[in-house]
């Protein structure tokens, strides 16, 4: 998938489902394999941190949240 990230990519499907303009977040550039990793893990486990209305503000429910959270940070 390249260096999307992973709650990029699920919100460009959902996004293009429903007929909207998608927006793309990606990793940001020059990451190797390792720091890809570590980008997720640190987004993944931020993520599990956010309350209702941050999570609101980056447009994601809590039962999305949790999930992408806790997906293993090799997983992409």
């Amino acid at each position: 998938m390249g260096s999307f990230s992973d709650v990029g990519v699920q919100r460009l499907a959902k996004e293009l489902d429903a007929g909207q303009q998608p927006r793309l977040y990606n990793a940001p550039a020059g990451l190797g394999r390792i720091g890809l990793m570590l980008h997720r893990w640190t987004t993944r486990r931020t993520l599990l941190q956010l309350d209702d209305a941050q999570l609101r503000d980056v447009g994601l429910s809590w039962e999305q949240a949790r999930e992408e959270g806790r997906k293993p940070f090799w997983r992409g």
